[in-house]
Formats: C-alpha cells, structure tokens, sequence
C-alpha cells in the first residue's frame, strides 16, 4: 500500500489563495487588457487615431521596460512582497479609471494621457514579479509548474469574466463607454482581499529569490527543503551592490550557516542562456502584442455599436483558450520539457498573421458577418500562443534563475523584453495599419514573429531541471497505480 503524503495545511490554504487572488489580478496587470480594450475606448468614443493611441501605450509600454527589472530587483531586496503588490494594485485601478474619466474628443489633453500611461507603467511593473516570486515561495520551486499554471488559468478565466462584462456594459452604453471602466475597481478589491488572506509567514523569501529549492541542493547533501511550517531565518538578502567583475561564490565566507549567497546582478547578466531568452521574449512580443489590437480595430472601427462586442469577443475567445492551454503546460511540461511546448506556442503566431492576411485581402469592402467570424476566429491560434508563452516563460524563468537568488531580477529582465517588445510593436502595428493598411501589417508581422522560433528551435537548450521531471514521472506513475487499484476493486466486486 503507498501511503499519502500529507501537506502542511497552511501549504494548501495559501495555494488555494494564490488561486483566487489570481483570478481577479489578470484584468489589474494591464488595465482591462491595456492596449486592447483602452485602445478600442479611445478610438470609438474619444475618437482618437491609431497613432495617438500608438503614442500612448508606446509611452506605457516604455515605463514597464524601464521599471521592470528595478522592480524585480526590488521584489527580490523586500521581504515586503504582499505590500508592495497591493500599491501596484491599487495604484493601477486609479489609473486606469483615471483615463476613462480624463481622457478628451480627438486627444484634446494627449499631454496628460500621456503622462498617466507613463506612471502606470511604472507601477504595473511590480506586479508579475511579486506575484510570481510570492508563488515561489509558497510553493517552492518544485511546485512552481502546477502552481503558475493554476495561476494562470484563474488568471486568464478572470479577465474573461471581466471583459465579458465589460463588454456588455460597452455594448449597452455606447457610444459613451467609459463606464465599461468600472470593472477595474471591482477586480482590485477581490485581489485585494485574497492577497490580505495570504500571512507573511507563508512565504519563504529564500526560495521565492530562487536562492534554494524545496529539493536538495547539490552543495550540500545535508540541505533540508524548506517548508511552512518550519523556515529558515537567515539574512541573506541580495544586497545593492552590483559586483563588476565579482562572483558570487568567491569564498567560504560568502556562506552562512552553509548557505549560498545571491549572485551579483552582473554575474545574471553574463549568463548566454538568459540573454537568449531575453532576445526570444523580445522577438515574440514584438510581433505579437499589436496583433490583437489590429484585429480588433478591423472588427470594432467599422461595425459601431456591434463592433464594440466583437472587440470583446476577441479578448473572450481567447482568454478561454488560453485556460486550456495553462492547463496543458502544467499537466506536460514537466514530463515532456519545456522546449517542445515552447515551441508549439511560438509557431502559432506566424501561422496566426498568415491566416489574417489571406482573410483582411478577401474582406475588402465586404463587411459580412461570416468573414467577421472568420477573423474572430484567429483569436484560438492567439489563445493556444499566449496561453503557453504566458506560462512557460514564467517557468523557463525560474529554470534559469535556479540557485541564483535572482529569480524576481531574471523574472524583471526577460519581462523588461516582453514591455519593450510590446511597446514598438503597438506603435509598429498602429502605423503600418495606417501607412500600408492592415493586410501587409499582419504580413510583416508573421515574418517577423519566425525570429523567435527560430532563435528558440536552434539555440534554446531543454532547461526542466531533472528534480521536476522525475517528480512528474513519479506523480504519473503513482496516478496509474491508483487508477490500477481502482479497476482492481471494481474487477474484485464482479468477482
């Protein structure tokens, strides 16, 4: 008979907490899906034009590539981690409601909007590196998998709840659809009130820096994994400075108690392996984050009242996939490897612009409802590519960062990519659609999105660390003892 392990109870309170704060914390990481259902505002009720709308989140996109990895650092630094979420929380509602309120026809305060999507881009940054380093050390790293990916099926079922909503809301009140805007504020106070369920004492700040694991460290043979329930209080906080030219390692006395100490910040960035996940972050974003907005301006821009829906639907659509997607990374990824799923997620995207090019060229003029569904449509191959992007490059992340005590500032680093990626692209997309039109926009895009499969197909290694994948096998292996003991009670019972 194999006996069940029993897991600390607070273990499962806080997991099942994480959970549930997730749920409400998809819609506060962008405000309502920033660049999408902002920009669809904008465009249709304030009539701005695709490139003041470009101008704007390009502004946002800049603050969250220069406030990225000083707030992963930040993260890493505090043991603060539930505090500094809930500012970036609330901060993020007051600005978004903020846009909706202030915003003027036709840019008429460009100036201020501007500067709005500056500050909250600044304060949008904290928010994946506290949640995901608040995951790590709760769960630690060998839970990261099945964690980040119930995280991320709360998160993207949550944002389509709340655009569902606030699509509706649109489609009632249009053309004045700002009040679509007050689903932010209901999505912070569920977050906030989940966050607040989670104690300090749940998080082991050493594992959620990346410093140690929950299995043994090769370095030492005599490492117990750290729980809940019994941690270890050792001060060994990454300092601020940067070590030029340092190790992290550089003597026994960089040990405490037989602790490893944090990598110096330049130590991380000489790590190829991570530059050229950094490049492949990039690349995907850069040709994925306007796809989006592009289609949803072809649908909504024409359409008035109805095409307001249809904008929504894109994000629905998507979203729901994207659960399923979440769901399959948790359940493979750490049998099967991260390189496989990774890339299956990449190719989608080329795939995804090829297909919108064929089908804007055979709209034309024609505004049929069938073609409308068409491109709607397209929004799976989105679900199915951002769904596995958004949690494997969490996981990959912490592959690489593991033993660093880096993982907020690595986490910071190949998120700083994605913002910068997303930024131009947003700008790129919105005046190519104006410029050349929509079809050679999604063209250009689709070549450009093969870089990233193809830097990540020729230059990625597997990174699953090997303690993951034999827990995975042992948990698949353990499952099909359990289902064999069942179909023997039920044989018995014929019997």
């Amino acid at each position: 008979m194999v006996s069940e392990i029993k897991k600390p109870a607070k273990a499962d309170r806080a997991k099942k907490t994480l959970s549930l704060m997730a749920l409400f914390l998809g819609e506060l990481r962008d405000g309502l899906t920033m660049i999408n259902m902002q920009s669809a505002f904008l465009m249709t009720s304030k009539h701005y034009s695709e490139k003041q709308a470009g101008v704007m989140f390009f502004v946002f996109g800049m603050s969250q590539f220069m406030f990225q990895t000083p707030a992963g650092y930040l993260m890493d630094y505090s043991d603060n981690k539930i505090t500094l979420l809930s500012i970036a929380a609330v901060s993020t509602t007051l600005f978004t409601v903020a846009t909706a309120a202030f915003a003027e026809d036709e840019g008429g305060n460009i100036v201020l909007m501007v500067l709005l999507k500056f500050l909250q881009g600044a304060v949008t940054a904290l928010i994946p590196p506290g949640l995901n380093s608040i995951t790590q050390g709760i769960v630690g790293s060998e839970g990261m998998t099945s964690q980040v990916s119930q995280n991320e099926i709360m998160n993207h079922l949550g944002t389509a709840i709340i655009v569902l909503s606030g699509s509706l809301l649109a489609f009632g009140l249009y053309p004045n659809i700002g009040m679509l805007f007050i689903v932010s504020p209901i999505a912070c106070i569920g977050m906030i009130y989940f966050l607040c369920q989670i104690r300090p004492e749940d998080i082991d700040h050493n594992v959620a820096r990346g410093l140690v694991s929950s299995s043994s460290a090769k370095s030492d043979s005599n490492y117990k994994p750290p729980t809940l329930d019994s941690q270890q209080n050792i001060n060994n906080k990454p300092s601020f400075i940067f070590g030029f030219g340092a190790k992290s390692t550089d003597s026994p006395d960089e040990y405490l108690n037989g602790s490893p100490k944090a990598d110096t910040p330049l130590k991380v960035l000489r790590d190829p392996l991570l530059l050229t996940f950094i490049l492949i972050c990039f690349c995907f974003h850069l040709s994925n984050a306007t796809v989006l907005p592009l289609v949803m301006q072809t649908l909504a821009l024409d359409n008035g009242r109805s095409g307001i829906l249809m904008s929504g639907s894109c994000i629905i659509v998507s979203q729901i996939i994207m659960v399923l997607s979440a769901k399959i990374c948790g359940d493979y990824s750490g049998v099967y490897g991260r390189k496989k799923l990774f890339i299956i997620g990449l190719l989608t995207l080329p795939i995804r612009c090829f297909i919108l090019t064929a089908l804007v060229a055979m709209r034309g003029d024609d505004e049929s409802n069938f073609l409308n569904v068409l491109i709607l449509s397209t929004q799976l191959l989105d679900g199915v590519g951002a769904g596995i992007f958004g949690t494997m490059y969490v996981l990959v992340t912490s592959d690489i960062s593991g033993g660093t005590g880096r993982f907020s500032l690595t986490l910071g680093l190949t998120t700083s990519a994605m913002s910068i990626g997303g930024t131009i692209s947003g700008y790129l997309g919105q005046a190519l659609a104006q410029d050349v039109g929509y079809r050679e926009a999604f063209l250009i895009l689709g070549f450009i999105s093969l870089i990233s499969v193809s830097v990540y197909l020729l230059c990625m290694p597997e990174t699953l660390p090997s303690f993951e994948e034999t827990e995975a096998k042992r948990e698949i292996v353990m499952t099909s003892i359990a289902e064999g003991d069942e179909e023997n009670v039920v044989e018995n019972k014929i019997v």
